[in-house]
């Protein structure tokens, strides 16, 4: 796992997956993007942008980044394998080696 200010010192061009936690501990939500810290204070409301379906969980932390990943397939790729996982179950997903 890495933290947000790793990430910043990364290339641009570099893609992550990331998992964010509900203040209440009971959602999770699963992302991509190039900056994943701006696309937290998006999904905060501290900026506009954002998903819809992370407005009633705020505030979010940012609990796992996957990453950096070459390009944005392998990142939808990535994404979409931790979406078909639920809670809890994605973060631990999130912490092992893509297969």
């Amino acid at each position: 796992m890495r933290t947000s200010e790793e990430v910043d010192e990364r290339s641009k061009s570099d893609w992550f997956v990331y998992v964010l936690v509900s203040a209440r501990g009971d959602r999770t939500y699963v992302g991509i993007s190039t900056d994943p810290a701006r696309r937290l204070r998006e999904h905060n409301g501290e900026i506009s942008g954002g998903a819809r379906s992370t407005r009633a969980g705020r505030p979010w932390t940012l609990a796992r980044i996957v990453g950096p990943l070459p390009d944005r397939a392998e990142a939808q790729r990535v994404e979409h394998a931790l979406k078909k996982k639920r809670g809890q179950e994605r973060l631990a997903a999130a912490d092992r080696p893509a297969t």
